[in-house]
């Protein structure tokens, strides 16, 4: 490595992460007239936005509160949601020329269907108001100086020091290393002595191990609609069988409310009552068999994988009220204790984070540590799946740059 290149700068402010967040404090400090560099590890900024969706971006959801975030604090997020709301977003977004379309559950993405269309926003805007982007710049340490601080990164084989008088942490979270994920957020938020949320994976699929598996994996690549639930939250949405276990979006969505060594239960077929449908069927048609009536509501491979647990060849009329009894049980009451999750490489964001008890609510600085500010991922606020956690990244990018 070349000697260290240690440079004073007009910066008001460097940005570490070049996603969402980091994005949106450039762009916005950029408005209000301040000068900022983003400093981005990759070769290209926007990673994560250029996947999410399927490479569509679903990029806010109309329904964004902060009922749909998980926190230690369920409170903290109601300032930054106050300061930048979904309109903000809407109108920010058709500002600049992408209109939104609503999909499933209030997600909304570009027209165009193009993730690419996000990330270019922002560029453009941060080259017409004069705000630095540097990629490949690898940040190595941040240090404290009298006047903010010393960030050190490293860039084509040599090492810079620059001097800045705030610095924003918005280098995202653990999820999905192959682009470039690491803990950088969490290991400078422990350098200056914050409190950490134990983190873990969330929106990530769910698996399962031992006898049960083989079960899963004959039935996978089916898709149910279902409800998911525990004691702590309930989803309705598809589940997806696969060879190692569960997914799909109601899958996601509970995983970030279940712990390992817990169960999740799933409504085979919810809104419907199984036990008055077959009734009704067998008033007309007594003679068909339980597996029939059954490939009428699921696919035939999935009402015959039931076999082993539910007399599916016997007739609905012959069905005793012990059948009745564990066929209610098995379809509104199905009972799965997973092994564990896919790990961060499948998660779609991370749970956990910089405690929001080190942070003020109203600028997401650090209450210790004047001039140091975290937003997006890597603060203890994990949003559903469905675009929510982009507005989290947008409204957190958008107070900071108010207050750098």
């Amino acid at each position: 490595m070349a000697a260290n290149l240690i440079k004073q700068t007009d910066f008001d402010a460097i940005i570490i992460g070049g996603g969402a967040c980091g994005l949106m404090c450039a762009v916005q400090a950029g408005f209000l007239g301040k000068r900022t560099l983003l400093l981005e590890k990759n070769e290209k900024v926007g990673a994560k936005i250029l996947i999410s969706g399927g490479g569509r971006c679903n990029y806010t959801n109309l329904y964004a509160s902060p009922k749909q975030f998980i926190s230690q604090n369920e409170h903290f997020s109601k300032s930054a949601f106050a300061q930048w709301t979904v309109d903000d977003t809407i109108s920010f977004f058709e500002t600049y020329g992408i209109i939104g379309k609503e999909k499933t559950l209030g997600q909304l993405f570009p027209q165009s269907d193009k993730a690419k269309d996000v990330v270019n926003v922002f560029t453009e805007l941060c080259h017409d108001l004069g705000q630095e982007i540097r990629t490949d710049a690898d940040v190595k340490s941040i240090e404290q100086t009298p006047d903010g601080f010393a960030v050190t990164y490293e860039c084509n084989g040599k090492a810079v020091t620059l001097n800045t008088p705030k610095v924003v942490i918005a280098a995202g979270g653990l999820p999905i290393q192959k682009m470039g994920a690491t803990d950088f957020g969490l290991r400078i938020a422990r350098k200056f002595g914050l409190k950490i949320v134990d983190t873990a994976p969330a929106l990530v699929p769910l698996t399962i191990t031992g006898k049960d598996q083989q079960w899963y994996e004959q039935l996978s690549g089916n898709s149910i609609f279902c409800r998911v639930w525990n004691d702590r939250a309930s989803f309705e949405e598809n589940i997806l069988f696969t060879h190692w276990g569960l997914s799909g979006p109601a899958i996601l969505q509970i995983s970030s409310y279940w712990r390992p060594g817990e169960s999740i239960f799933i409504d085979l077929l919810p809104n419907q009552n199984i036990i008055e449908l077959i009734q009704i069927e067998r008033e007309e048609n007594g003679k068909k068999t339980l597996l029939n009536f059954l490939a009428g509501s699921y696919t035939r491979k999935f009402a015959e994988a039931l076999n082993g647990y539910l007399p599916v060849e016997k007739n609905l009329a012959s069905l005793s009220k012990a059948d009745l009894e564990a066929i209610n049980n098995l379809i509104h009451h199905f009972k799965v204790k997973p092994a564990g999750d896919k790990g961060y490489d499948k998660a779609e964001v991370m749970r956990g984070g910089v405690s929001t008890g080190e942070l003020s609510s109203k600028s997401l600085e650090a209450k210790q540590v004047p001039g140091l500010f975290f937003g997006g991922e890597c603060v203890d606020i994990t949003g559903w799946l469905g675009g929510y956690n982009f507005q989290w990244a947008w409204a957190s990018g958008f107070v900071i740059a108010q207050n750098i």
